[in-house]
């Protein structure tokens, strides 16, 4: 057989496919999110913490100091001998009806209306404030003179005529004061009355009741209105 006949045969080449291999590398980028969480949140707290650290803690003292002033209401020198809440009305011309003549009642106020004794002449005022306020809407002499009248269709309450000084001057002015009821209405007017023949005790000491045409009494109301009460507030 001759060498040109013979062939060789060469193995074919086998190429062998490395297994495919699966990358896991998402726990590795989880893990390294999480240190990274952490970080942040411990650079916050670290914030958070200088923020405190950087607080001031200075003090400011005001520009202007403010003393305490002891404000007088005017009722100092009286002793209260009567106390009750009741409700004020006062007959008269309203803003719209000024100068037309027509009268009407309209409420002044609620408020405890309270007789007072002063501690040096001993005089006898009635004094009425309006609750929460503290406005006067009542201030006038327990004047002899004066008469109380129950209201007409109504057993706890009573209507007079007095010179008021509430509004700063004496004016003539029509009353007419509601209790709660028919009980404490009466006891009201008893001690009015009483307070009255305390009055008229006084004023016979000062002058002849009677012969003076009731100067005397309105001297004394004009004494009463000229003691300063004074609204809540002022000084």
């Amino acid at each position: 057989m001759s060498e040109e006949n013979q062939t060789t045969e060469t193995p074919e080449e086998t190429t062998v496919t490395p297994p495919e291999t699966t990358e896991t590398a998402a726990p590795a980028e989880s893990s390294e999110n999480n240190n990274n969480d952490d970080n942040n949140n411990n650079d916050k707290n670290d914030d958070e913490e200088a923020e405190k650290e950087e607080e001031s803690t200075a003090t400011f003292e005001p520009v202007v100091k403010l003393e305490e002033v002891e404000v007088k209401s005017g009722e100092e020198d009286e002793v209260v001998i009567y106390s009750q809440r009741s409700k004020l009305f006062i007959y008269g011309e309203t803003l719209l009806d000024k100068g037309t003549g027509k009268k009407s009642w309209r409420e002044r106020g609620i408020g405890e209306v309270r007789i007072l004794r002063h501690t040096e002449h001993q005089r006898l005022r009635l004094l009425m404030r309006q609750e929460k306020t503290m406005k006067v809407i009542a201030n006038h002499a327990i004047d002899p003179r004066i008469k109380l009248e129950p209201n007409a269709g109504s057993d706890r309450s009573w209507v007079w005529s007095a010179f008021d000084f509430a509004e700063g001057e004496l004016l003539e002015t029509v009353f007419a004061l509601r209790f709660a009821d028919t009980e404490i209405a009466n006891a009201f007017k008893e001690e009015f009355e009483k307070g009255q023949k305390e009055m008229e005790s006084l004023l016979a000491g000062e002058d002849k009741p009677g012969e003076d045409d009731g100067a005397a009494a309105d001297e004394a109301a004009e004494a009463l209105a000229s003691l300063k009460t004074k609204e809540d507030g002022e000084e």
